[in-house]
């Protein structure tokens, strides 16, 4: 399906499409639970149009984002370049539920190595509310993937008229419709350089990393059990700078010398982890063999953990890229 006059050189943007709230419909026989229903053709349908460009529609998966694995993600990621083997492709625009939208985002924007853009846009009211968000989101996206200011800036999310880089990006609101933010580079995003792009996983089988907890009182009966689970990456979200206790700390050493990867990350909502504190705070993790992950967020620490494990990198040069793909900009 393609909308709006073919340009001479068949110049076009192609929608992929996911699922998630903007083609979520409530169902009767699920007492009235939404799921995800619409596809492409209807998503596109519904933004009216005229677009700029044509738009050529794609539909890669059908589901609540709050259902995806890091395989699912790495589909998108997948069909996201199959798109741009196009050159006729002006940009790729990625409907996504907004659960794990900042997950799915960023991973496609440490593989993307292609200056044309890619947008990611959803929805926080299903397709059938009285008053959908999707259908304007969707075609402020469209216009954003063929804007050439847009190249060279790398994975975006364009949501309720604001655009964040991926980096960084998080879901900040469950409900209201501005419902993403960037404490730590505002919209719009990081304006440093862009580190390069790394590969993309060919198939082979997938590794198990934990995102495990530091709260008062917290034993480490949880990271234990992601051991004995077959974890190969623990992703610690910890207390302010990045703090734990000695119970946790202990085990962490534990788990590097088995030879684990772990990082740190934190709960709190901006700032970056830093190592200052002992008592099982940021300095002894650190020494324990933990990785710091500067301003990412342990959504995002996950992602990209679980990309460098998959692609069988060492600790060392893990520790390197959180530092580079992590730090302040």
């Amino acid at each position: 399906m393609t909308t709006g006059r073919t340009r001479e050189r068949g110049e076009h943007v192609v929608l992929l499409a996911t699922g998630g709230t903007i083609s979520s419909r409530s169902r009767a026989e699920l007492d009235g639970a939404a799921v995800a229903s619409d596809g492409a053709d209807d998503l596109l349908r519904s933004t009216g149009g005229p677009h700029s460009l044509p738009v050529r529609v794609v539909d890669v998966l059908r589901v609540g984002s709050y259902m995806l694995d890091v395989d699912d993600m790495l589909l998108v990621c997948a069909r996201i370049r199959e798109a741009l083997a196009d050159p006729a492709v002006v940009g790729v625009v990625v409907t996504h539920g907004t659960d794990t939208m900042e997950e799915t985002a960023f991973l496609a924007d440490l593989v993307h190595a292609d200056p044309r853009p890619v947008v990611f846009t959803g929805a926080q009211r299903a397709a059938d509310a009285p008053n959908p968000d999707g259908p304007d989101n969707l075609a402020r996206a469209l216009a954003l993937a063929g804007t050439p200011d847009t190249r060279d800036r790398g994975v975006l999310v364009c949501f309720a008229g604001e655009v964040f880089a991926a980096r960084g990006v998080r879901k900040s609101e469950t409900l209201l419709a501005h419902a993403f933010s960037n404490p730590d580079e505002g919209r719009d995003g990081w304006a440093g350089d862009r580190p390069e792009p790394l590969p993309l996983p060919d198939g082979g089988a997938g590794c198990r990393v934990d995102l495990v907890a530091s709260y008062p009182g917290a034993d480490a009966a949880h990271l234990r059990a992601s051991l004995a689970a077959g974890a190969a990456g623990i992703v610690l979200q910890g207390t302010g700078i990045g703090n734990a206790n000695p119970v946790l700390c202990e085990a962490v050493a534990e788990a590097t010398a088995r030879g684990l990867v772990v990082v740190t990350s934190t709960r709190v909502e901006a700032g970056p982890v830093v190592p200052v504190y002992g008592a099982g705070g940021g300095k002894d993790l650190l020494a324990a063999g933990a990785i710091p992950t500067g301003l990412l967020r342990p959504s995002q620490s996950l992602i990209l953990l679980s990309l460098l494990l998959r692609l069988g990198w060492s600790r060392e040069d893990i520790a390197a890229a959180f530092a580079r793909r992590g730090g302040e900009p």
